[in-house]
């Protein structure tokens, strides 16, 4: 009765207003067997042997740290120090919900806005704000956020743009009746989004790194989306490449949206994640989400409290931003705690290794008879076309203890031109054993 304070007389009463005779009356429309369908588990048994069945469950498992792990696509492994979990297990961390109360909550908003100074600066933009869900639902808020800007409906995606999150974005766009255009997805580079570009686009969305691994200019795409009064959106899914490459602010972008897992954060199946979103200062009220500001108290102390919250259960209501309930505090938290270990030259550092061990790797995969490396500049990632269906290849290389990488195939099921490609990430974590697995095991299953 704790949860289902209502009594049977309630109940009765409640359906007397509504029109019905019973309960099921208001499931007639959801078809039967969906009802109580049967259930494939066994009867139940004592914690004991519950936890003996799950164990054993657990270790069907094969975990990315039990060897060679290539795999990429927008969730990268790398290492995360012990003084990451250590700190956001502290209580006051770890329990904190949303700081509404700033007299109370003077932690939490100092290391939000340590958080989006980061970000703001990794990023090469203005302002950022305290997170979202993932980077593929930030990239969508932006294309909303664009819509709101240029008062436009036409979002164009780059070929190159992860499938995942072209689908979050259509998804997102196609409920207010906009035009969603995507450029054709090719392994060997993209084109041809210059040429989508007109009067009634509101973003160009641009990934680089790609999906496939390509590093991108971006300078020439926003030169023509601002001639034609459009945003440039960049989409940055691996952030640890902040620490090498060209900013996107530095190359003209608008928006910049990116998925912070790489840093401070272990890689999880399905995450949770962590959106990064960032804008020009003149478009900082059409940003979602919340930001934290820098303030002075009756004292004159220096304290923080939110500045800006445009989120619908905010005083905005239906004139907000965004309805996004929430943000990932926790992996934010983690992010930011990462970043102040590292630093500026750390982080640089820990973006060569990256490189390196990428290059490692596509050098030793490039000597196989019938590979081909398809890129000509990466980060951490790069696609090959194999002799063979990638797909069969990776499980062949699982049996062996080996993640190879991402099959085409998997995200573009449907296009056939895909399923010869394998995209493959090397990070810091990468041995030369590793590479020398992978490279000998690839040999073999191709020869």
């Amino acid at each position: 009765m704790r949860y289902l304070p209502l009594s049977t007389e309630d109940r009765a009463q409640m359906m007397g207003v509504v029109g019905v005779d019973g309960i099921d009356q208001l499931f007639t429309d959801v078809p039967t067997d969906a009802l109580n369908p049967a259930l494939d588990l066994p009867d139940h048994q004592g914690e004991l042997q519950v936890e003996r069945f799950m164990g054993n469950l657990a270790a069907k498992n094969h975990a990315a740290g039990q060897g060679p792990f290539f795999a990429g696509c927008g969730a990268y492994k790398h290492h995360v120090p012990a003084t990451v979990d250590h700190i956001i297990q502290r209580s006051e961390f770890l329990t904190a919900y949303t700081p509404y109360q700033p007299e109370i909550a003077q932690g939490t908003l100092q290391y939000l806005f340590e958080f989006q100074t980061q970000v703001a600066t990794l990023m090469g933009m203005e302002i950022a704000n305290a997170s979202m869900y993932d980077g593929s639902t930030a990239a969508a808020e932006a294309a909303l956020m664009a819509r709101r800007i240029t008062k436009r409906k036409k979002v164009i995606c780059s070929g190159g743009l992860h499938p995942h999150y072209e689908a979050v974005i259509r998804t997102n766009s196609e409920l207010i009746d906009d035009d969603v255009v995507a450029a054709p997805a090719s392994p060997e580079g993209q084109g041809g989004i210059v040429d989508l570009i007109d009067d009634d686009t509101s973003c160009i969305i641009v990934q680089s790194p790609d999906v496939f691994g390509h590093v991108r200019d971006l300078s020439a795409l926003a030169e023509k989306a601002h001639a034609h009064g459009a945003l440039l959106v960049a989409v940055v899914t691996e952030a640890v490449s902040f620490g090498l490459l060209k900013s996107p602010g530095e190359q003209g972008a608008d928006i910049v949206v990116a998925e912070g897992q790489s840093i401070g954060n272990a890689l999880n199946y399905g995450g949770p994640y962590l959106g990064l979103f960032a804008a020009r200062q003149k478009h900082v009220r059409h940003m979602p989400g919340r930001l934290c500001g820098e303030t002075v108290d009756a004292d004159g102390q220096r304290g923080y409290v939110l500045t800006l919250s445009t989120r619908e259960q905010h005083i905005r209501r239906d004139k907000a931003t965004s309805n996004i309930c929430t943000n990932s505090g926790l992996c934010a938290l983690a992010f930011t705690v990462h970043m102040s270990l590292l630093g500026g030259q750390g982080l640089h550092q820990m973006a060569v290794l990256n490189h390196e061990a990428a290059c490692k790797t596509a050098d030793a995969l490039g000597a196989i008879d019938g590979v081909e490396v398809l890129n000509t500049a990466f980060f951490n990632e790069f696609s090959v076309r194999l002799p063979k269906n990638a797909e069969a290849v990776v499980e062949a290389l699982a049996a062996k203890g080996i993640i190879a990488g991402v099959p085409g195939g998997r995200l573009w099921p449907d296009d056939a031109d895909k399923d010869n490609v394998l995209i493959i990430a090397a990070t810091e974590v990468t041995s030369d054993d590793d590479i020398a697995a992978l490279a000998g095991a690839l040999k073999e299953e191709l020869s």
